[in-house]
């Protein structure tokens, strides 16, 4: 470990929480439906669009409403998406000449971009068409960060209305995040990447001649756009095989700053806007503290496992960092923050490799992920997954003082602890039983490229990163067959929308209860202890349920690594 990794460390989390609360105050703004700069011009965009559409923004849902809506959108844009990659080879912009993707390809990447996940079994410059990439896949990003943040919208309404029946309008939610954030800012994200070298063309591939003479295709595209929204949107599925270790996507340090800050700012964003929309910015400011606590301690064993290097190359004389997998220009530290983030986020893209980590530098983006992705977590998907934990924690705060548990001035009762319970515990539900399954099938033992310990530690990421909605890979895994791709591909519709329907309906008993106002009695949700709390629920609930899990694959990994295995 180097100091100038630590200030790297250190100049990424002041320049985010200088960011928050500007960003939530734009958040702020179009939760409330209040008119910003930008409704000067897009304003009658918006409004031509509910005129055509038939939409009534004014008019709110209740939250099965809310639910119905958002899952038939969800449902329509996957076969759209899904009829797109199938009809490739006969749709325009496709210079290649690509064929259609198989009929299992085509559905494990309609739900995975459909569900924010962006799982890429496939290599982006060999099997996508620029239609493809911008009609079928960029267009998801913005969709599936859009319904991440509408659907923390109405969690926030449930929370901070009284006797009220409704959590908003779905429609109008969508399409205000869409217009006035997502839109503009990666317009000027787009022109960012563009100086910094990242190419934006329709041209989709150049012909070079090498320094031997030799002939070199060489793949482009409308790669700055792509790339704007799926950082922004915590997306993560990349234009290129290499993500953001393709010098094209990323191509230097200072472009990978900006990269790695756009996965965290619209979710720091959300704690404020939280905060703020019950009436109490300490509120917000609590919960991004305990964000930031696991944030903090993932990265610190990250990094100090990657700068330690790997001891089975330190015994054949190879001293310094594991550098294996990683971009030189970007080093240790970089690469290791990049990794916590994008797990933290569930973003996915990555600038290093993942699976080439040690074994406790690999533990950490998976364990990152098996907690719920809510450290941080992908924009709206986090805050609404870190109140399920929330409202866990101030039950168990209640059985410790025994009276009915508050938090933000509503009784959590029965019902949403149920609730709760049920949209938390399916993820390892989930994430085990199909990494069971994998584990004892031809199918899915054909998939690793390792044996032992390693190998099942690629099944179970495989399988933590479709439930999760991350997207992100230990490479070793081959994905690409029917066996992964539909069970994946069911992995990924599941761990994202069995958690919003118990979510919403959380939303909707909250907000038709009354406010209770704080007592002698009532436990603090803003201090030290509540966020110390937090941080012990989150990994209690969230990290023993995998220890079995873990034990199998990247602690013994990490135990035969010492003792000069390799697998």
């Amino acid at each position: 470990m180097t100091i100038q990794g630590w200030l790297l460390i250190a100049a990424f989390l002041g320049i985010l929480l200088g960011l928050t609360k500007p960003m939530g105050l734009w958040l702020h703004a179009l939760y409330e439906g209040r008119r910003t700069p930008l409704h000067v011009v897009l304003g009658p965009v918006e409004r031509g669009f509910y005129r055509l559409s038939g939409i009534d923004p004014d008019r709110e849902q209740t939250w099965r409403g809310y639910a119905v809506h958002m899952l038939v959108f969800s449902f329509v844009t996957l076969i759209f998406t899904y009829a797109i990659l199938r009809l490739q080879a006969v749709l325009p912009l496709n210079t290649p000449g690509f064929a259609g993707i198989g009929p299992d390809g085509a559905f494990n990447t309609a739900v995975s971009f459909t569900t924010n996940t962006n799982w890429q079994w496939y290599s982006g410059e060999a099997a996508m068409s620029n239609l493809s990439q911008m009609l079928a896949l960029a267009l998801h990003n913005f969709l599936s960060a859009a319904v991440g943040i509408a659907l923390a919208f109405a969690m926030f309404r449930g929370f901070a209305r009284r006797e009220s029946g409704t959590v908003g309008n779905f429609w109008a939610d969508m399409t205000r995040v869409t217009l006035y954030l997502l839109l503009p800012v990666c317009v000027v994200y787009t022109l960012v990447l563009v100086a910094g070298g990242v190419p934006q063309t329709l041209t989709q591939q150049v012909t070079a001649t090498t320094l031997e003479g030799a002939r070199q295709t060489i793949a482009l595209g409308p790669v700055a756009s792509q790339e704007a929204i799926k950082m922004l949107g915590t997306n993560g599925g990349g234009f290129y095989n290499g993500n953001s270790a393709h010098p094209f996507e990323n191509p230097s340090d200072w472009v990978n700053m900006i990269q790695t800050l756009s996965i965290f700012v619209i979710g720091f964003g959300l704690t404020w806007l939280f905060g703020k929309a019950v009436g109490n910015t300490r509120q917000g400011w609590a919960i991004l503290s305990a964000m930031i606590i696991l944030f903090l301690a993932g990265v610190a064993v990250a990094y100090a496992s990657e700068a330690a290097g790997n001891p089975v190359l330190h015994q054949l004389g190879v001293a310094g960092a594991n550098m294996e997998g990683k971009e030189v220009r970007f080093g240790a530290a970089a690469s290791a923050l990049f990794a916590v983030v994008t797990t933290d986020a569930s973003c996915g893209a990555v600038n290093a490799m993942h699976d080439s980590f040690t074994a406790l530098g690999g533990l950490v983006p998976l364990f990152n992920i098996q907690l719920g992705e809510v450290v941080v977590g992908g924009v709206g998907a986090g805050i609404y997954g870190f109140l399920l934990f929330a409202i866990l924690a101030v039950f168990v705060a209640g059985l410790m003082v025994g009276r009915t548990p508050e938090y933000v001035g509503k009784k959590i009762e029965a019902r949403e602890v149920k609730l709760a319970v049920l949209a938390i515990a399916v993820l390892p539900l989930i994430i085990l039983g199909g990494t069971a399954i994998a584990s004892v099938s031809a199918g899915g033992l054909a998939g690793p490229l390792n044996k032992g310990p390693h190998g099942f530690s690629e099944i179970l990421y495989g399988f933590s990163s479709a439930v999760g909605n991350n997207g992100s890979a230990f490479a070793g895994l081959t994905a690409g067959t029917p066996f992964y791709n539909g069970l994946l591909g069911v992995a990924m519709w599941l761990g994202r929308f069995f958690v919003i329907v118990p979510m919403l309906a959380i939303a909707g008993s909250l907000a038709a209860k009354r406010y209770t106002p704080p007592s002698a009695g009532s436990f603090p949700t803003t201090g030290g202890l509540w966020v110390g709390l937090l941080v012990g629920v989150i990994l209690i609930l969230g990290g023993l349920t995998f220890l079995p899990s873990l034990a199998l694959g990247p602690i013994a990994d990490h135990l035969a690594m010492i003792r000069g295995q390799l697998f």
